[in-house]
């Protein structure tokens, strides 16, 4: 979690409207953002402000403001216990913000591509067909080898001595 502190590379720094239009901006997945939500809402957030790698989420009462990136939220405290629907977030110490805890958003946890179903296939005979053995690709056939050169023969059946 070592992440780059302060104002954009540019310098410059600007306030978001909404939580929204926050999230789309900085391209975090869909999938998160009902996630990224709830602990605002849990957490009390007054503000947004665009930090360049990270949303910067300014709390409402005292304490260390919420950073929002793409597969992460940064900035809880030990003793805090932020409960997400009924579960309690797994809250882990922070390596780039040494006091603070961070929280991984779910689409981390789910496979990055979703496993293929295959149809299940119905043979209307009685008896199945027999099965028709593939032929080997053409990197794999061997032609032999020549007893001159001993070079692997091609498949019109040169060697290197022709």
């Amino acid at each position: 979690m070592n992440e780059i502190q302060g104002p954009t590379p540019a310098g410059t720094s600007r306030p978001y409207r909404n939580l929204t239009e926050a999230l789309r901006a900085h391209r975090i997945d869909p999938a998160n953002h009902e996630f990224i939500t709830a602990i605002v809402d849990a957490v009390g957030i007054t503000s947004f402000i665009d930090r360049g790698r990270y949303i910067e989420a300014i709390r409402r009462g005292d304490g260390a403001p919420l950073h929002i990136g793409k597969t992460y939220t940064n900035g809880f405290t030990g003793d805090e216990q932020v409960v997400v629907g009924s579960a309690r977030l797994r809250l882990q110490p922070s390596e780039g913000r040494a006091p603070y805890f961070y929280a991984i958003h779910p689409s981390e946890f789910a496979p990055s591509t979703p496993a293929k179903k295959r149809a299940a296939r119905v043979s209307r005979s009685s008896v199945a067909a027999p099965a028709t053995p593939r032929s080997k690709p053409a990197s794999e056939r061997d032609y032999g080898v020549c007893d001159v050169c001993f070079m692997v023969r091609t498949a019109s059946g040169g060697c290197g001595c022709d």
